[in-house]
């Protein structure tokens, strides 16, 4: 069982943010890595660019993952018992890349209100201040919603490089995780990342996001899948789970998934960016 501590859902709630959380043991995750790098030998884009984008729609890996009871429990003590997985990404920093993620807030560009949800990221290597891990501003989600400025910046690895501008660099808390750790945050609080300046890789999985059931879509659509509970509102189409990985048929929906997911990144954007 992995449902939080009463202490820490008072952090999460006083902060925006909890970790570390652990999930796997380091066996576990290591096994799950080398799943992924056989993968990425197979199947060389199958996770790649905007493949990159609901990848539990075509792996069992990333399923798996995506309704392992242990991350279930942690979410379910954030957002409670009826629980919808609404997407995901890979977040992959290869050695020295200059890949980053700037400042931004969640909810900004994703639709979906009320904001009783929250992603859940998921180390599948180590992740330090070296290789590029998250950094939050604690207890930034209590004002709400921010100004962001689309960059489009060549590096960042973000829909449109939308960024929150003049983020106190004192008060930002740097998120360190070893493999089989996952880290939740809140929709609302200002988080990013930096450069991967080692030769390690850093491998993270984002599920982004797991919604309440009472969660709509207001700018498009998007799809779902039961992690547990119930679904009593209905707001949104339910999709069957891949009974294998990178099937045809699987890789279509995800293609499917990603583009009505890009109307919603992009909404009222004046152009659209690599991802």
């Amino acid at each position: 069982m992995a449902h939080l501590t009463a202490e820490q859902t008072e952090f999460y709630q006083e902060n925006g943010y909890i970790a570390p959380i652990n999930i796997f043991t380091e066996d576990e995750a290591q096994a799950l890595r080398e799943e992924l790098e056989a993968l990425e030998r197979d199947n060389p884009d199958a996770v790649t660019g905007k493949n990159r984008n609901n990848v539990h729609y075509v792996t069992s890996l990333f399923d798996r993952i995506a309704h392992h009871d242990r991350i279930l429990d942690a979410v379910e003590s954030v957002i409670g018992r009826n629980i919808l997985v609404a997407g995901s990404t890979l977040f992959v920093k290869e050695p020295e890349q200059k890949g980053f993620i700037s400042w931004h807030q969640d909810a900004r560009y994703i639709g979906l209100e009320p904001y009783n949800w929250v992603t859940a990221w998921l180390a599948l290597s180590n992740v330090t201040t070296e290789n590029g891990c998250m950094y939050m501003w604690p207890r930034s989600h209590h004002q709400g919603q921010r100004d962001h400025v689309d960059t489009y910046g060549e590096d960042n690895l973000l829909t449109r490089g939308q960024t929150v501008m003049n983020v106190p660099e004192d008060e930002i808390v740097p998120i360190e995780l070893k493999p089989g750790q996952l880290s939740l945050h809140h929709p609302w609080v200002v988080h990013g990342s930096g450069h991967n300046l080692s030769g390690e890789r850093r491998i993270g999985f984002a599920i982004q996001s797991y919604i309440g059931a009472d969660v709509d879509q207001v700018l498009g659509k998007i799809y779902v899948q039961q992690g547990r509970g119930e679904d009593p509102f209905g707001y949104h189409e339910h999709t069957p789970r891949p009974q294998g990985t990178m099937r045809d048929q699987d890789i279509m929906f995800r293609d499917q998934a990603n583009a009505a997911l890009q109307e919603i990144f992009y909404h009222g954007a004046e152009k659209r960016g690599k991802y």
